[in-house]
């Protein structure tokens, strides 16, 4: 199967029809917008709807690897591709409340639930502050349901969201149809960020990427479940647990979550508890900001266990031995180097992303230099990536680091961790320690 990735260029694609009040977000409207500038996203509606290989779309968060979440062959496409366990639910994405509660009245209703609004009342305050947004919200599987059963994977309730992505918003409207779309990477992997990421992961095995840049958000929703009391985040991410305990009904909300995966347990409720998850090739090594020692840089005794590139020495059969390459993510503690001796950092090539022209978008730069013993011998490379002391540019740019040292060959990468109190650090380092190796606390 020979992918292609095709470019949409930023644009307001589309826009609610009602003006602001408690009917906005009712219908995404496509109607405005000249046919020639939807060619692309057709094309990709067209896909969705007849073929049952999915199709990767950007969102706000990262980029999605979407499929028709009424029809089981579809979703059994994206299972396939990804190589993802079949009890790991799906989450739905919507372009509209009209189709959400389409969703929510059984069989073939047509979303008329005699007056009464299908939606749960406790999640109004929140779709009224965050939607369209990066929030997922549990909501009841009506009997028969409309959705394809591999989407819930057993479970009684189903996952929906509405991206603010006008490029993901329109893509579901012209394929009349909700979206079943998880990140779009290969499973276990770092989450795609860019269109590049997903063509690494997933070339040969889907037809079709849509490349609307990077994502600004850089991390997954935040899942929440409203219909336990109190209600509960099942998944941190993109709105944080104090912004949900701002809004009427979720004072109490609760950390349901584990920063670790749960394999051996029940189904998952939601995406990303159950298996290990954002993980790159090399070995990661995360120092919690909770770890004194490491406050300004790697200490002694983890530089010491990088082995020394001994190409005069050769090994026992002459061999010259690989130099070590060290990837270094500093966020707000660490110095440039991160407490290796090291010479030479100059910023390097253009990334993979800088390729692709989504570079311009992503809050780091990466660092390249010779990394040096006691001895002023050079016994490596290092490479070092600063995200900045900003919260949400760390979030931003955290899997693409992950996945650019990956991809100029580290062999281990450390990483400098942020205090996790509350903001959407929180879902930062839930990624990252689900991603670690090992970690120093």
């Amino acid at each position: 199967m020979k992918t292609r990735v095709v470019k949409v260029e930023r644009a307001q694609l589309g826009a609610f029809e009602n003006p602001p009040g408690p009917t906005r977000l009712d219908n995404w409207s496509v109607d405005a917008v000249p046919e020639s500038d939807l060619a692309a996203l057709a094309e990709a509606a067209r896909c969705l709807r007849e073929k049952d290989t999915p199709v990767a779309f950007p969102t706000e968060t990262v980029y999605g690897l979407g499929a028709d979440a009424r029809r089981s062959a579809a979703v059994k496409g994206i299972y396939a591709a990804k190589g993802r366990p079949s009890d790991n639910p799906l989450i739905v994405h919507v372009c509209d409340l009209q189709m959400l509660r389409s969703l929510l009245t059984p069989g073939d209703g047509n979303g008329d639930s005699g007056g009464e609004d299908p939606i749960p009342d406790i999640y109004r305050p929140l779709i009224e502050r965050f939607w369209p947004g990066p929030l997922t919200i549990l909501l009841p599987s009506p009997t028969p349901s409309k959705l394809a059963p591999e989407v819930t994977a057993g479970l009684a309730n189903f996952g929906a969201r509405m991206p603010s992505s006008p490029l993901a918003l329109t893509l579901i409207k012209l394929a009349d149809a909700p979206l079943a779309a998880p990140s779009a990477n290969a499973s276990t992997k770092p989450s795609p960020t860019a269109a590049q990421h997903v063509l690494d992961d997933l070339d040969g095995r889907i037809e079709l990427i849509l490349d609307g840049g990077a994502c600004t958000v850089g991390v997954e929703s935040t899942v929440v479940d409203g219909l336990c009391d109190p209600p509960v985040v099942l998944r941190p991410g993109g709105v944080s647990l104090q912004e949900l305990r701002e809004c009427p009904g979720w004072e109490k909300v609760a950390k349901a979550y584990k920063d670790h995966s749960e394999e051996g347990k029940a189904a998952p409720r939601a995406p990303g508890m159950k298996y290990k998850h954002y993980s790159p090739k090399a070995k990661v090594v995360l120092y919690e900001a909770s770890f004194s020692q490491g406050s300004d840089g790697v200490v002694p005794e983890d530089r010491d266990a990088v082995p020394a590139a001994n190409g005069a020495n050769g090994d026992v059969n002459g061999n010259a031995a690989k130099r070590r390459k060290i990837g270094v993510i500093r966020t707000q503690r660490w110095a440039e180097g991160a407490g290796f001796k090291c010479e030479n950092l100059a910023p390097s090539n253009a990334t993979q992303d800088a390729v692709d022209g989504a570079a311009a978008d992503l809050p780091y730069v990466v660092e390249e230099g010779d990394l040096k013993n006691d001895g002023g011998e050079n016994i490596g490379r290092i490479l070092d990536i600063n995200l900045g002391k900003d919260i949400r540019r760390i979030a931003q740019g955290l899997f693409s680091a992950l996945r650019e040292l990956d991809r100029r060959g580290a062999d281990v990468i450390f990483v400098d961790g942020i205090n996790d109190e509350m903001d959407i650090a929180g879902a930062v380092m839930n990624r990252l320690r689900k991603a670690a190796t090992e970690s120093r606390a």
